[in-house]
């Protein structure tokens, strides 16, 4: 684990980042259910002024990012405030494979003549680094969701690009932990902390990061007039929570491997996509860019949709479900959601939680042999 520029471990970092230090405080971050304040300092409403437990959730995932932070009510919140900061008639150029919420915010700006938006496929370093010099708006998003194609940061972020362009990096599946987007000049990283950082399937919340002021401001603004801003619970339930992330995902990812090896030898599942696998077709930029491979894994089983189906029927431990980056293990057919029908019909994505391996491999493996019978 790598230091936090304080001299400690990201990990240790976690734990104490975001305190009090002040004598007779609370230990923990308060949960601060205020709309308004006595009015004589720098608050006075908290649409505008913030709260001291989204601050103290900023603080972390600012620190954790090397940059400054803002949060928002959900992670769609917070990438409409970056396609907030769009002049009229910009250009866009989002991955081929890209979750749905953001595909239908540009596909719905196209339709309203704002902006142009171009697809190009992930792995196509060549293009993004062309498209560079002249789009107004570089999204990325890696590893992607669902195909989990991992994008080579290191050479687009670092490309030409045009002036005011904004580089964008959704690192929900990576962490801040496996990637640091600014570090490779990303204008700003994205997390939905509804999954890994809250990591409990029990609030929705998002936060963008960048290192620039200017970006920084815009993006508190944005929220503000869009009133976009987070809740109370949700901020203080995200803090809780962050806390673990360095010890959840450690487990969860080790799992994840140990998985997407069984499941490629499995004789009822034809393909097995985990950026950790010597298969992966972005194996090689996967080493290089992450520092670790997640804990996420897209799998395809033998037949067709109805089997897939079956075999979300059949698992137990395992639970059927949406969203991802919680303690406990989720699958679903993604095709199956809507936005999503150009996807393999038989894709499963599956989210490692942090239940034992060999439990997780007997439901998992037990379920797909039952479909396929």
């Amino acid at each position: 684990m790598e230091k936090h520029p304080s001299g400690i471990k990201l990990e240790s970092w976690l734990v104490s980042a975001g305190r009090s230090s002040d004598p007779g405080a609370p230990l923990n971050v308060p949960l601060v259910p205020a709309s308004n304040f006595i009015l004589g300092t720098e608050r006075g409403y908290s649409r505008d002024d913030g709260t001291p437990t989204w601050e103290a959730l900023e603080e972390i995932v600012g620190g954790l990012e090397s940059g400054m932070s803002v949060a928002f009510a959900s992670g769609m919140a917070a990438i409409a405030a970056v396609f907030d900061q769009l002049v009229s008639g910009a250009v866009i150029v989002l991955p081929g494979d890209c979750y749905q919420g953001v595909a239908g915010l540009a596909t719905a700006g196209a339709q309203r003549q704002r902006w142009t938006v171009h697809r190009v496929a992930i792995e196509d370093t060549e293009s993004w680094i062309r498209l560079c010099g002249s789009a107004d708006l570089i999204w990325l998003e890696s590893p992607s969701n669902p195909l989990l194609t991992v994008a080579d940061l290191e050479a687009i972020c670092s490309a030409p690009r045009k002036p005011e362009a904004i580089v964008a990096v959704d690192n929900t599946f990576a962490t801040p932990l496996n990637q640091r987007p600014l570090d490779l000049g990303a204008t700003v990283s994205l997390q939905s902390a509804t999954k890994f950082i809250g990591g409990h399937s029990d609030l929705l919340s998002g936060v963008a990061t960048t290192t620039s002021d200017a970006f920084f401001h815009a993006l508190k603004k944005s929220r503000e007039l869009a009133g976009a801003t987070p809740g109370a619970l949700e901020s203080f339930l995200a803090i809780r929570g962050v806390r673990t992330l360095a010890l959840r995902l450690q487990r969860a990812q080790q799992t994840a491997m140990i998985l997407a090896e069984r499941l490629e030898k499995h004789p009822s599942v034809t393909r097995v996509r985990y950026p950790g696998l010597p298969s992966h077709p972005t194996h090689a930029v996967a080493k290089r860019v992450l520092k670790g491979f997640g804990s996420i894994i897209s799998l395809d089983v033998l037949g067709d949709a109805k089997v897939a189906d079956k075999v979300c029927q059949n698992i137990r431990l395992i639970r059927h479900a949406t969203s991802l980056g919680a303690v406990e293990s989720t699958m679903e057919r993604r095709a199956a959601i809507p936005g999503q029908e150009h996807l393999p019909p038989t894709l499963l994505r599956l989210s490692v939680g942090i239940e034992d391996a060999e439990d997780l491999w007997d439901d998992l493996g037990a379920a797909i042999s039952s479909a396929a019978s």
